[in-house]
């Protein structure tokens, strides 16, 4: 089972573009967070949270 860091998993829901920052660093999985932010906090979210759980690295 994959560790999830405790603190990206929250900022990833009360911040999406911040934690997907913190998960992929500047790659495109963050522009398209930012983007899915600007349409709606709740895409943004679930992007984030989505790339925190399946550990997804840039």
């Amino acid at each position: 089972m994959k560790k999830v860091d405790p603190l990206t998993l929250i900022l990833a829901i009360f911040l999406p573009p911040i934690g997907a920052l913190l998960q992929v660093g500047l790659s495109a999985h963050f522009f398209i967070n930012v983007l899915l932010t600007l349409f709606g906090v709740l895409p943004g979210t679930i992007h984030a949270v989505w790339l925190v759980l399946s550990d997804k690295k840039a």
